[in-house]
């Protein structure tokens, strides 16, 4: 059937065609974008010290959603309304995995930690040491890290973890180990939950705090951080045309870094 009659000037159908043309086209486009971004990837941008070294802010995220299977969290709109219950073909995070995932008091926030603790294990902090299953967590001190918070250069300790099950290591840091959640009692991770937290230990409000966090649900689970996109230090001062400030604005040895 024709768009329209013959009555209406050729070169007027033309470009009222075009116009539809580009509708269509802006509509695939945006359709494409949200498969895209419900079932594969999506971006996410890091705005806080929690995860540092392994994440600083600045960075930007490629977050993998078909890691773990999707839950209703996985959607647009997952946050206002819930489509269905658990996880369509559900995989289990490991020990050691940096993830996204909705903040269980607020459910519109999204939080990045690394697994710490899986579904029946018991978790405890003693002298900021990390305990899993009554059994020390592997850690070699390594050097101090610097960075340039606030005008001053804050020094912090460095570990090298390693969860012994996946053999995933990882780098933490810690100021002291008299900090607010460097002794906690033992809790037991609940059945369909995980016990999340930062690997900056005393700076990171995580699942040793259960009245901020606490267990996280598998159902509120985004994806698996996969790559760092790419990274802009937070305390440049530019604007998008001013090109000759990107060698700085940028930290290139951060670029396409995948996240351990």
């Amino acid at each position: 059937m024709p768009l329209f009659s013959k009555d209406v000037p050729a070169e007027e159908q033309k470009r009222a065609e075009s116009v539809w043309e580009m509708v269509r086209t802006l509509a695939y486009a945006i359709g494409l974008a949200m498969v895209f971004r419900s079932l594969l990837f999506e971006p996410f941008h890091i705005p806080s010290a929690s995860m540092r070294p392994t994440l600083l802010e600045g960075d930007y995220i490629f977050v993998s959603k078909y890691s773990y299977g999707y839950s209703h969290y996985s959607f647009p709109f997952g946050s206002y309304f819930k489509a269905f219950d658990g996880r369509l073909a559900e995989r289990t995070p490991k020990r050691g995995d940096v993830l996204v995932f909705r903040l269980p008091r607020d459910p519109k926030i999204d939080y990045i930690k690394r697994v710490i603790g899986l579904p029946g294990d018991t978790v405890q902090m003693i002298d900021g040491e990390l305990f899993i299953n009554s059994k020390a967590v592997p850690r070699v001190r390594g050097k101090n890290i610097g960075y340039h918070d606030t005008g001053v250069i804050t020094w912090m300790n460095s570990y090298k973890e390693t969860m012994e099950d996946t053999g995933k290591s990882y780098t933490t840091l810690d100021m002291t180990g008299m900090g607010e959640v460097d002794y906690t009692d033992t809790v037991t991770v609940p059945e369909g939950h995980y016990f999340m937290m930062g690997d900056n230990r005393d700076n990171s409000i995580d699942s040793r705090y259960q009245n901020e966090v606490g267990f996280v649900p598998k159902e509120n689970i985004i994806g698996r951080a996969e790559i760092i996109l790419f990274s802009i230090d937070p305390a440049s001062s530019f604007e998008f045309w001013e090109f000759w400030k990107y060698p700085t604005m940028f930290r290139g040895e951060r670029f396409t870094k995948e996240i351990i």
